[in-house]
């Protein structure tokens, strides 16, 4: 297949560890060894930054632009077949965010030419939460209120129309690599804390290469996805079983340090700072990163956020468990600086603490 033949699929957010990822599958051969059916357009703040020239360098096409950046992002949208939209609330903010997600759908709308519009979405936790402003995590209500809109229009799959879906994912798995998920410190007997104040709650979590695979799945499957929601994840994982699997397959001596909220946020600086990387002083409509999170974690402690795992293993039966990711990436505790790209960019709002205690 020529790369003129090819669907063309604009990728919002693509230099992001999710973009990469779905850019990845995307670009990947069939398992009988043909070629992808898809051409990648990237839509980058930088086209000359490091991760832009490394997708360039798989024959991507890297344009200048932002996703609240209208005109540019109309300019993206030209002659593509599909659009993968992943927006950045961290960066934005939960207003900025909403708004994004409906005019980057008009956008598509309004040219015509688009056939299939695929929202990366996060639970819309206040919602399913009954409504409890302690599940008001912003980050998370700002893309399930987009997909709210979009369960409101019609998603034609057939013919010149355009159809819709959206992708639901949650935490990667690969944040057990940084301060949210991966160890606080190791003791001088080599005993590795995993401090958490989730209880006996589950995080819902996705490798990034199964989130790569259920993009590929959703561009590859345009009528059986079409006006349909997929609410996907890896493993459902809880801290007895996410440090026994650690045990297991590292051979290593860990243990869980349960803490409350308080004491999970006293690991971390900065946490009184705005949630959006784009605000920068707290003020009356701003949200702290700890305020954010707590309702985060809560999410995860009261169990609010389900998994069908029979399905997703229907459509994707080598999905990975978290053994299968440590095992695959040779994980034995190791924290990365780099893994999100606000963190590689110096952007990331809070830092983890050197701890001076052995905990």
């Amino acid at each position: 297949m020529s790369q003129a033949t090819k669907k063309l699929i604009l990728v919002i957010g693509a230099t992001g560890s999710q973009g990469i990822a779905v850019i990845d599958a995307l670009l990947a051969p069939y398992e009988n060894g043909s070629a992808s059916p898809y051409a990648i357009r990237a839509l980058t703040r930088d086209p000359d930054s490091r991760r832009a020239r490394s997708l360039t360098s798989k024959g991507v096409e890297c344009i200048k632009g932002a996703f609240d950046d209208f005109p540019s992002v109309l300019n993206a949208l030209r002659d593509v077949y599909g659009v993968w939209v992943n927006t950045d609330g961290s960066t934005v903010g939960e207003q900025k965010e909403v708004y994004a997600g409906l005019r980057i759908y008009e956008l598509a709308k309004q040219l015509g030419t688009v056939r299939h519009f695929v929202w990366s979405n996060l639970d819309y936790g206040f919602k399913k939460g009954n409504w409890n402003p302690a599940y008001r995590c912003e980050h998370y209500d700002g893309k399930g209120r987009v997909l709210e809109f979009l369960k409101a229009q019609s998603s034609d799959p057939t013919g010149n129309g355009m159809s819709w879906s959206s992708v639901t994912t949650g935490p990667y798995i690969e944040m057990l690599q940084n301060m949210m998920f991966g160890p606080l410190n190791k003791r001088e007997d080599g005993t590795f804390v995993f401090a958490t104040p989730i209880g006996n709650g589950h995080v819902p979590m996705i490798a990034l290469a199964d989130l790569g695979f259920f993009a590929r799945y959703t561009f590859d499957h345009r009528v059986e996805t079409s006006g349909k929601d997929l609410e996907v994840a890896s493993d459902i994982v809880g801290w007895d079983y996410l440090v026994s699997t650690f045990r297991k397959v590292t051979g290593q001596k860990a243990v869980i340090l349960c803490q409350s909220f308080d004491e999970w946020f006293n690991n971390l600086d900065y946490t009184d700072k705005p949630m959006a990387n784009e605000q920068t002083e707290v003020g009356p409509h701003t949200t702290t990163w700890r305020k954010n999170f707590t309702a985060f974690w809560s999410l995860w402690r009261d169990d609010i956020i389900k998994r069908d795992m029979e399905w997703i293993r229907s459509i994707h039966p080598n999905v990975r468990t978290v053994e299968t990711w440590m095992r695959e990436n040779n994980y034995k505790g190791q924290l990365k600086t780099d893994l999100l790209k606000n963190m590689e960019d110096g952007k990331a709002v809070v830092h983890r603490r050197e701890v001076t205690d052995l905990l």
